[in-house]
C-alpha cells in the first residue's frame, strides 16, 4: 500500500509526465531526524557530490539488502549518521537521475525515515559533501523536488508514528 502525501493515481500521472513509459530504477533515501533543542523535530540534509544541492542521503540497494537498511547504509556513507530506521516508507517520490555518462534515468525513491543516534566525526563522504540540521520547514524549501518537499511536511506532522 502507497503511504504518504501522494495517491497512487497522482503519482503514476507525474512519473508518465516526467519519464514517459521508460521504466524507473529503484532506489531507497533515509529522512534522517532527531528531536533538538527544547524537543523540536530536525532533519539532517546533505549536499549532493555533482551539483552541491541539499538532498537526503540515498542510493542504490545491495542485492537481498532489506530496502530500510540499505538506506541506513546510505545514511552512514554519505553522512556519518547512525541510527534506527523505521521499516516502513514514509513516501515515495520520482527524479531523473543524471549518470556519468550524461544519459539521465528516471529512479523511484523510497524514503526511510532514520532516527539518529549517533554522528561521526569521520565519515566515507566526509570530504565530498556538507551535512546540516534544519527544521522540517527549512528542509521543505531547501531540496528541489516538489514530491519530497510533501513527504518532508508529511513526516513533520506524523514522526511519532515512524519511530523505529
Amino acid at each position: 500500500m502507497l503511504t504518504g502525501p501522494l495517491s497512487h493515481n497522482l503519482m503514476a500521472e507525474r512519473v508518465r509526465k516526467l519519464f514517459g513509459t521508460e521504466p524507473c530504477r529503484l532506489q531507497v533515501a533515509a529522512l534522517p531526524w532527531r528531536l533538538g533543542v527544547e524537543g523540536q523535530l530536525e532533519i539532517m540534509l546533505i549536499t549532493s557530490r555533482d551539483t552541491g544541492r541539499w538532498v537526503l542521503p540515498k542510493g542504490w540497494p545491495e542485492a537481498r539488502e532489506p530496502l530500510c537498511r540499505a538506506a541506513a547504509r546510505e545514511a552512514g556513507e554519505e553522512a556519518g549518521l547512525q541510527g534506527r530506521v523505521c521499516h516502513f516508507e514514509a513516501g515515495r517520490y520520482f527524479y531523473a537521475k543524471a549518470l556519468a555518462s550524461g544519459q539521465q534515468v528516471p529512479c523511484e525513491v523510497l524514503v526511510f525515515p532514520l532516527k539518529v543516534e549517533e554522528i561521526a566525526d569521520k565519515w566515507k563522504e566526509k570530504h565530498e559533501r556538507q551535512r546540516r540540521w534544519v527544521t522540517p520547514e527549512e528542509a521543505a524549501d531547501m531540496v528541489q523536488e516538489q514530491d519530497l518537499r510533501r513527504i518532508i511536511v508529511y513526516f513533520s506532522h506524523n514522526a511519532e508514528q515512524f519511530a523505529a
